[in-house]
């Protein structure tokens, strides 16, 4: 499978690896430094682009391989408030569009387990839940899109609370979360429900990229052959959205 990089930073080099080892060839190497060279891919030359770039340019990217007939897998996190566009752009063309906030198994798992979590401690109002998030001084968003994907889990079950703030919070009608960038994290993210006689708690911690990356390669391998718009949820057969 002819793959296109659209983003060949740490992600882009690791998705790379995984992908020679998987025996795919890179169809296109594209960054910051030759943007131009997206204007060459196409459904000839490239079975599939995965995209992790910016947030300012994501939406561009993504719409261009819509456009040209190009599955895209998209690991882009920031620019999500234009996502649904995309979404009823990419059904009205018969594209193909696969986003994940994030590609780790495990961490696609974490949501699931997040989310049935969250169901049960709702119907106990004596504890309070929090979510904290630590990453490495690169990332330029926050709270993380895998954050923000945990918080979609369990505000559904919290009628009473209308939304979130990047800090500890005290509303009750506000999901706290707490970013903390610090060298050298890959991703750590972690939910606690605390009552003043006990705490409960579930985390997810990343080692490295190797994790995000062979989730991209899969979904893009997944991708290839079909229309639509898709998710971690539909790859990996999860029963929760």
């Amino acid at each position: 499978m002819k793959i296109a990089l659209i983003g060949y930073g740490k992600m882009g080099k690791t998705i790379e690896k995984i992908a020679a080892n998987r025996q795919h060839s890179i169809s296109a190497k594209i960054d910051k430094d030759n943007q131009d060279e997206l204007q060459s891919l196409n459904a000839k030359n490239t079975d599939v682009a995965i995209e992790f770039t910016q947030p300012e340019t994501a939406f561009k990217n993504l719409k261009y391989c819509i456009d040209h007939k190009i599955p895209v897998v998209s690991g882009t996190t920031g620019w999500l408030e234009q996502k649904d566009e995309l979404e009823k752009y990419c059904i009205a063309q018969q594209g193909s569009f696969f986003y994940a906030s994030n590609y780790s198994i495990g961490v696609n798992l974490f949501f699931q387990l997040n989310q049935w979590l969250a169901k049960l401690m709702s119907e106990q109002p004596q504890y309070k839940v929090m979510l904290e998030e630590i990453h490495h001084t690169e990332k330029k968003d926050a709270p993380s899109g895998t954050a923000l994907s945990l918080v979609e889990g369990i505000l559904p079950h919290y009628p009473n609370k209308t939304g979130w703030v990047n800090e500890i919070s005290e509303q009750d009608d506000k999901l706290g979360i707490v970013s903390k960038r610090e060298p050298h994290v890959p991703g750590t993210h972690s939910i606690a429900y605390q009552s003043e006689i006990d705490a409960i708690e579930i985390k997810h911690t990343a080692y490295g990229r190797e994790g995000f990356a062979t989730g991209a390669v899969l979904a893009a391998e997944w991708i290839a052959d079909k229309q639509g718009v898709f998710g971690m949820q539909d790859l990996l057969k999860l029963p929760f959205k």
